[in-house]
């Protein structure tokens, strides 16, 4: 059975790609991703926030005392100009490039442009097969108009691209007043995948405590649908890479999403819950289903429930929110007619 699949212009051996998390904060725990049989590994998010901590910290360490005694040279760090969580970054990422024969791919998650264009070239010479750009932005502020919004993730992509020659990959969220214009548009800016979607982070109120509560969920199989609608109406309409994540818990969920059109599925929570070794699983039950189905390649799989190009997008998501409000009548409501 022929799982290899392409991603970013990379050659995987398979399109399941373990996506940020916690295991693959260490060397150690993208050897076992690899060893299980994964086709790439996305690293943890770097945040823009602690490059910015880091650099003023740096910043106030080369300056405090300067100016009173020629001792105060001893008291810079040893290299003031690269920040030491930065450093550590790098080293992980160069460290598991060695340790693995599959693609590692970086991330970046941040807001702005300013302080990702460095980095970035930072992770390209460190051995990064690719570079993942999570755009974490909820703008907090209501008085901040949409394309403002839109534009600061072209910006961002326009920003890292103009200073690497891997792929750059974009994780956005579906929260844009029009998804697929967003997508064409980091499209044309250059982006060499889409990654759909983002989770933001939604606190919850406790009634009891009077407080507002904050978590990160693993996600479930419900919101697996969202991504798989976009990604069946963006396959064919743009050339970036399609990466499906969330909602994956066993190998009918990624059958599923390549159906839809993706080009690789990621998973993350389904690993945390199971361990790496589940990665044999979801791969193994992959092949099951492309034998009972008579595939014998993915690429007869891909896209084949996408929506076609040359299809009219609006009117296919209006007849099958039609066709889904006729089927909760009958299932849920017999007798009762259907009103929109």
């Amino acid at each position: 059975m022929d799982l290899t699949t392409d991603y970013l212009g990379l050659r995987l051996r398979n399109p399941l790609v373990a996506s940020a998390s916690p295991l693959s904060r260490s060397v150690g725990g993208v050897r076992q991703l690899a060893d299980a049989g994964i086709g790439a590994v996305v690293l943890p998010s770097l945040f823009e926030e602690q490059l910015r901590w880091e650099a003023d910290r740096d910043a106030w360490l080369a300056d405090a005392g300067t100016d009173s005694f020629a001792e105060s040279l001893t008291y810079l760090p040893p290299s003031a100009d690269v920040e030491v969580g930065s450093r550590q970054y790098l080293s992980l990422l160069s460290r598991a490039v060695a340790a693995v024969d599959v693609p590692v791919i970086a991330s970046l998650n941040g807001v702005t442009a300013a302080g990702w264009v460095e980095f970035a070239a930072a992770m390209q010479d460190a051995g990064a097969a690719a570079i993942e750009l999570n755009i974490y932005y909820l703008p907090g502020d209501p008085d901040v108009p949409g394309h403002e919004v839109e534009q600061r993730h072209v910006d961002i992509l326009t920003r890292v691209k103009s200073v690497v020659s891997i792929p750059v990959a974009v994780k956005i969220s579906p929260y844009f007043s029009s998804t697929g214009e967003v997508a064409h548009r980091l499209d044309e800016a250059g982006a060499d995948g889409l990654v759909l979607f983002n989770r933001f982070m939604q606190p919850d109120v406790d009634p009891e405590t009077l407080a507002v509560t904050a978590g990160v969920q693993l996600s479930s199989r419900a919101e697996a649908r969202l991504p798989r609608s976009w990604i069946a109406l963006l396959r064919g309409r743009v050339t970036a890479s399609l990466a499906a994540t969330t909602g994956v818990e066993d190998a009918g969920d990624v059958a599923a999403y390549l159906l839809a059109g993706a080009d690789v599925v990621m998973t993350a929570s389904a690993l945390l819950r199971h361990g790496p070794q589940y990665t044999r699983d979801l791969l193994d039950g992959l092949t099951a289903w492309m034998g009972r189905k008579g595939f014998t390649a993915l690429s007869q799989v891909r896209g084949v429930l996408s929506v076609l190009p040359t299809a009219d997008g609006v009117a296919y998501e209006r007849s099958s929110y039609l066709a889904a409000m006729r089927q909760a009548v009958n299932r849920y409501g017999p007798g009762h007619d259907l009103r929109i």
